[in-house]
């Protein structure tokens, strides 16, 4: 319907909901804006289009409140996980007065062991959390660095004691987890499962057979005790033989066409395809290893053998503030390892066992 035909009352134009000033309208823009949606023959889908908008408005805006409030859950949680960590750095740069002002409670022995009943006494201080230290002060580190070697003496008893098992373990469970995915059978089958048995036994039901086999062969009160469970470990074959199944058969037979043997095959396709796997795999056992306490101390009575994770435990009260420093420098390998790995490690917890293009 054209502009010059549309003379009607106001009536009329009222009951469509719009207001109308005179009994014509009065140019284009009016019509555009306003009239369109009446006149049109093309109005009513208009007007449904206009409909569909808002549902989908909605939908939008449901969706971004759920998004903010995922968001804030997930940033509670992350802070809480990474808050005892943030307050061991930053109470590591607290001086010593200050440490025993505020943590000193938690060292205070109130009870008495002769004491009972009536005589018993209770703490009543709370302990004080603090983030900032009120002044920054280096004599922690200095002490734990420079004045008191028998701290860098078990630091690098931990690092002497888990980079062979972790190298070792990787390299060994790499020949298992191939032999295991590439030649089946009963009898390689019943060992599998012999290794996921013994995988599912917590380490502590082992200790005893592991301490009776070490004095069978003369290992106790030396770092082999520890060194040589720990690389055949069965935790790292399980994973890559799970991983190196998921290898598609036709790469491998592809290769025996081109004339290579299984070493060669072992070498230049089974392992680059599992680079993710292996370096989720050695970073667990690092962090494992690095953080044992059971083992050194059933199996090394010579406290000269002892890594850092015992020390630790064994801090007295006069050495608060070391303690933190201790704790500082303890945290730095693993996070450099997972810092460095986590593309790695996120990619073999991933690992789907297809070939990337």
């Amino acid at each position: 319907m054209s502009k010059e035909d549309i003379k009607t009352s106001e009536n009329t134009i009222e009951e469509k909901g719009f207001e109308f000033e005179g009994n014509y309208i009065r140019d284009e823009e009016e019509y555009d804006e306003n009239y369109a949606p009446i006149f049109d023959q093309d109005a009513p889908e208009n007007e449904k289009v206009k409909k569909e908008k808002k549902p989908k408005k909605k939908k939008k805006r449901k969706g971004l409140l759920k998004k903010i409030i995922l968001t804030v859950v997930a940033a509670f949680f992350a802070i809480s996980f990474l808050l005892p960590t943030i307050l061991t750095f930053t109470n590591s740069f607290m001086s010593e007065q200050e440490i025993n002002s505020n943590y000193g409670v938690i060292f205070n022995n109130y009870n008495d062991e002769n004491d009972e009943g009536a005589n018993k006494k209770y703490r009543t201080e709370t302990v004080n959390l603090k983030l900032i230290p009120d002044k920054v002060v280096g004599s922690q580190y200095s002490s734990v660095l420079l004045k008191s070697p028998d701290y860098l003496m078990k630091f690098w008893n931990s690092v002497i004691l888990t980079f062979p098992i972790m190298v070792f373990q990787v390299l060994l469970a790499l020949g298992a987890a191939y032999s295991f995915a590439r030649f089946r059978g009963r009898i390689r089958e019943i060992i599998f499962f012999v290794y996921l048995m013994i995988m599912l036994i917590p380490y502590q039901v082992s200790l005893v057979p592991n301490y009776m086999v070490n004095s069978w062969l003369g290992l106790l009160d030396t770092r082999w005790s520890i060194i040589l469970p720990g690389i055949f470990a069965p935790f790292s074959v399980y994973i890559l033989t799970k991983h190196m199944r998921r290898i598609p058969e036709s790469i491998i037979e592809a290769a025996k066409l081109d004339g290579a043997n299984e070493w060669r095959i072992f070498w230049k396709i089974a392992v680059p395809l599992c680079k993710g796997p292996i370096a989720s795999v050695a970073i667990l056992v690092f962090i494992d290893y690095w953080n044992m306490v059971e083992q050194p101390l059933i199996m090394m009575s010579n406290n000269a053998y002892h890594p850092l994770s015992i020390f630790l435990s064994q801090i007295n009260n006069g050495e608060i503030g070391l303690a933190f420093a201790v704790a500082t420098i303890y945290m730095v390998p693993p996070i450099l390892l997972f810092l460095y790995g986590e593309e790695y490690l996120a990619d073999g917890i991933a690992y789907s066992g297809g070939v990337k293009g």
